[in-house]
């Protein structure tokens, strides 16, 4: 039976080092016992087992997620495009004769983060977004194009402008812009004109969309 030592504290008998056991041998504690340190522990002595992931930083971490060098947890660069975009298409042609928003009425798709409502987006996310536009005029109309993107009700995007007076079928014009948003702010198209959609996707020639890109 291996025999029981007893006492308050160990010191090395000369210099500074203290050695436990010899190469080869395990050191055990038991379960229940508690190993508490002030010093610091040298990492490279660290060789096999694996490291809880709470002991490394604070947050959650998950397959999405990386450890920032202030040790925190957090997703690559603050973005979760799946999560914060939104993809809409005019699902028939639309006469607006005077400035509204502008219902596409198709939801290709809206993220986890985002919320629609008769052509309104809601976003769920600070950061900043880009949000593209593109509008085609009804066949041959002569109606005039006047579009804006509009952020919480205000005008924040040059206008999107044309005559449709010569003639040109299914003529298309875009715009993109790159905004600053904070959590449940509001984005839409605002104007008038005379513009050709269709539910199906290769023929809906009016849509938009945003995504956003950085925090």
């Amino acid at each position: 039976m291996a025999s029981v030592l007893k006492v308050d504290k160990l010191d090395p008998q000369s210099g500074t080092a203290l050695e436990i056991g010899s190469s080869g041998d395990t050191i055990t504690i038991p379960s229940g016992a508690t190993f508490t340190q002030s010093g610091t522990m040298n990492a490279s002595a660290i060789t096999a087992g694996t490291v809880a992931t709470a002991r490394l930083g604070t947050g959650t971490a998950s397959s999405s997620t990386v450890l920032y060098g202030d040790n925190t947890w957090a997703a690559v660069g603050g973005i979760d495009i799946d999560a914060d975009s939104w993809y809409m298409t005019l699902n028939d042609y639309l006469d607006q004769d005077s400035d509204a928003v502008i219902d596409m009425v198709t939801v290709r798709k809206t993220g986890s983060n985002v919320t629609e409502s008769g052509g309104v987006i809601t976003v769920g996310t600070a950061g900043w977004y880009l949000v593209h536009m593109c509008f085609a005029n009804n066949s041959d109309s002569t109606d005039t194009t006047s579009v804006n993107i509009r952020k919480n009700d205000t005008i924040v995007s040059p206008r999107l402008y044309w005559t449709s007076g010569d003639g040109i079928g299914y003529m298309g014009h875009t715009k993109s812009l790159l905004v600053e948003a904070s959590a449940s702010d509001t984005f839409d198209m605002y104007g008038n004109g005379n513009w050709h959609g269709n539910t199906t996707l290769s023929s809906a020639q009016t849509y938009w969309w945003g995504y956003r890109v950085g925090t």
